[in-house]
């Protein structure tokens, strides 16, 4: 036995039996009672949790500490290796405005850093710290509040006021705070209960943000002349579709305020003039079912992204500022190549693609309208755009990296080609790419559609099905996993096992049709993918049946909670983190915060038998039978807004009872976050550790 279970008895969840009837199915949840009645508040007071929930959280936590306690030394080799990877006084490439240029760093032993700006001119000058965040952690934490994340931070445009968003619960309810750079001090009192995303208008004076409902929705954007001081915020937007949430921004040129609704697959933008913030909202193009678009202005024009008119992967098109209707194409759909975002410049168009899974930056002159790319010549790679605060510039910043790359950031000539490499992230502990190997593999699905899969492993890897496997998925809302570097990985890489990425349907590694054929009614696929990704990886001889270890989060965590139920005899074990896993229950809970934007994406079961019974057929939680598990590591977070606590609580349990094996259902739930668990950059690698301590001894390597 892999793990020592008679250490600690496993808790066993009191059953309370529920029916709930629904679309002419009646089915029975005798769980449903680690809801907390009153859970909204339980987001922003913890401790207000029902005591009987509080005293079964405990005692999972107790056994689980209690299973792992033999991994203890693992895990604390584990996160000094992690550690010694991460540069302990790293920082940002300073990004240039105006007359200063702003970046982050870290001390020695940071966990959250520092902001600062400097002189841009002046090599010489002194820098001017703006927001020390190590400072109010500690300060937060004397508080009562060990949970502190920065989620957002700006500056006005005149340069003597910043503005940032902190969570102190890890339900990502955001206080804004607004600071006088010169002085230090604050200018109001915190604006609460926001979503994290705010804009200064160009007045340097008044501020836009978005707040979260009493559902913990961003649904409302709120202004304020924050200057004087007996101005009350003014409501400006408020969306009345619980199946849209807001955001805000601003355009490219910085010219506008964009107040932004989506549900995942329709869109909608209202704006504002930069100048003059008291403007009301005007909408640029009414929302319509399953048409998406992103504006970009430039010049007289906007810009507009789109897949309007069976663009399934986007198009570009143009509109006039002044008269937005009708729109023209300008850069054609071109299926099988999905541009995923653009950016403006005065004099440059800047689009990043992807083609055949791997991506590409096309870079458009629109003076003389000729075009160049960028990409390179890894098997596997990541680009991503890194947006600054100029729009006159001609420089463009990009970061690459690769399997076997750390992250390296450079700025771009966009009309000569110069390209300047700014950072290349070190790896203080030492890392030589040529130690690994980076294959991209194709694997035939069981309905012939071809999956990609990125794996990585030792340079002098033998194929004899002997080394155990991570294999990691995620396979939902068209989000594509890249193959950038990560540092983390090498911990089990260098301890024998292969990393594998399937790219599976659901995401967007094949364009925007691979996201649709696994998604409602088709979502089945996105499942079939990744068992037959690991069964494809067995019978090429990388690893072999039992010695997979599988790993997903939030909806990868639905994802590895289906597998585990229709092929438990894959995987030597699972680790589940904040997964998604109560599907049918949450999807017919109109008062969560992320059911109806989500209904385009899973199908609404209250409404809808179709959906009803496509939900039904693979919901993990509903879908666990009595069978030989193999070992499972579930992670939540008490005030995770996303996917609340009880779903892995549940599935807990659940799994645990119908365990007919002896290996162990493990859940680990931090009382103190929410989704992403501990926000400083130390801590958060503690649960790295332990979950990579959990897949070594589930692979027998320990």
């Amino acid at each position: 036995m892999i793990f020592d279970t008679t250490l600690a008895k496993a808790p066993r969840a009191q059953k309370i039996k529920t029916t709930i009837e629904q679309v002419g199915h009646t089915r029975t949840d005798f769980y449903a009672w680690m809801k907390d009645e009153n859970w909204q508040m339980v987001m922003q007071d913890p401790s207000i949790l029902n005591p009987k929930i509080r005293i079964h959280l405990k005692a999972e936590n107790a056994y689980c500490q209690t299973i792992m306690a033999e991994t203890k030394q693992l895990q604390d080799t584990i996160l000094s290796e992690l550690k010694g990877r991460i540069k302990d006084n790293d920082g940002s490439v300073p990004t240039p405005d105006g007359p200063y240029v702003y970046a982050n760093r870290y001390r020695s032993g940071d966990q959250h850093g520092l902001y600062y700006r400097k002189l841009r001119d002046d090599p010489a000058a002194s820098e001017k710290i703006l927001l020390d965040a190590d400072a109010l952690a500690k300060h937060a934490k004397k508080d009562n509040h060990p949970f502190f994340d920065i989620h957002n931070i700006g500056h006005s445009d005149d340069h003597k006021f910043i503005a940032y968003a902190v969570d102190l619960k890890g339900s990502e309810r955001f206080e804004i705070h607004v600071i006088h750079i010169q002085t230090g001090k604050e200018i109001c009192p915190p604006i609460k209960d926001t979503a994290g995303s705010f804009v200064w208008a160009k007045d340097s004076a008044t501020l836009f943000w978005v707040a979260r409902d009493e559902n913990n929705r961003p649904s409302k954007v709120y202004r304020q002349n924050i200057m004087q001081k007996t101005e009350d915020p003014l409501l400006i937007y408020e969306e009345e579709n619980p199946g849209f949430f807001v955001d805000i921004g601003r355009s490219d040129s910085g010219d506008y305020i964009e107040i932004n609704c989506n549900d995942h697959t329709s869109s909608e933008t209202r704006l504002i003039a930069a100048d003059k913030p008291t403007n009301d909202p005007l909408c640029f193009k009414p929302r319509a079912k399953n048409v998406e678009y992103s504006l970009h202005d430039h010049g007289k024009k906007f810009y507009i992204l789109t897949n309007e008119n069976g663009a399934t992967d986007f198009k570009i098109m143009q509109a006039a500022q002044t008269d937005p209707d009708p729109w023209q194409d300008f850069i054609p759909h071109k299926p099988g190549v999905l541009i995923i975002g653009m950016e403006t410049y005065k004099n440059f168009l800047v689009r990043l693609e992807r083609k055949n899974a791997l991506p590409r930056i096309i870079i458009r002159n629109m003076q003389t309208g000729k075009e160049h790319t960028i990409e390179f010549d890894e098997a596997a790679y990541a680009l991503g755009l890194m947006s600054g605060y100029e729009y006159d510039t001609p420089w463009l910043r990009f970061s690459y990296s690769s399997p076997t790359t750390p992250q390296q950031v450079f700025d771009y000539h966009m009309a000569t080609g110069e390209k300047i490499l700014r950072k290349s992230s070190e790896i203080p502990s030492g890392h030589e790419p040529s130690d690994y190997k980076v294959e991209r593999i194709t694997i035939k699905a069981k309905d012939g559609e071809m999956v990609p899969v990125t794996l990585i492993m030792q340079a002098g890897f033998n194929k004899n099905g002997k080394a155990p496997c991570l294999l990691y998925g995620y396979g939902s809302y068209g989000i594509t996993i890249s193959a950038s570097f990560r540092s983390s990985i090498l911990s089990l890489i260098d301890r024998g096992f292969i990393y594998a990425i399937a790219h599976i349907r659901g995401g967007m590694a094949k364009g925007y049709n691979w996201y649709t054929k696994g998604k409602l009614e088709k979502k089945q696929a996105t499942f079939d993918d990744f068992i037959d990704v690991g069964t494809a990886l067995c019978a090429q001889n990388y690893t072999k049946e039992g010695k997979i270890i599988a790993h997903g989060g939030s909806a990868g965590g639905l994802l590895v909670g289906v597998a585990l139920n229709q092929a438990p005899s894959l995987f030597g074990g699972v680790i589940a983190a904040v997964p998604f896993v109560d599907v049918l229950n949450t999807m017919s809970d109109e008062s969560l915060p992320l059911t109806p934007p989500e209904w385009p994406e899973w199908g609404n079961p209250l409404k809808d038998k179709g959906a009803y019974d496509t939900i039904a057929a693979y919901s993990p939680y509903d879908n666990v039978t009595g069978r030989n598990y193999p070992p499972v590591l579930i992670t939540a977070g008490l005030t995770d807004p996303r996917v609340t606590y009880w779903e892995p609580a549940k599935w807990t349990a659940k799994l645990r009872d119908h365990q007919k094996g002896q290996a162990p259902i493990l859940l680990k739930i931090n009382m103190d976050a929410g989704h992403q668990g501990e926000a400083g950059r130390y801590d958060s690698l503690k649960q790295v550790a332990f979950e990579y301590a959990f897949a070594l001894k589930a692979a027998g390597k320990v």
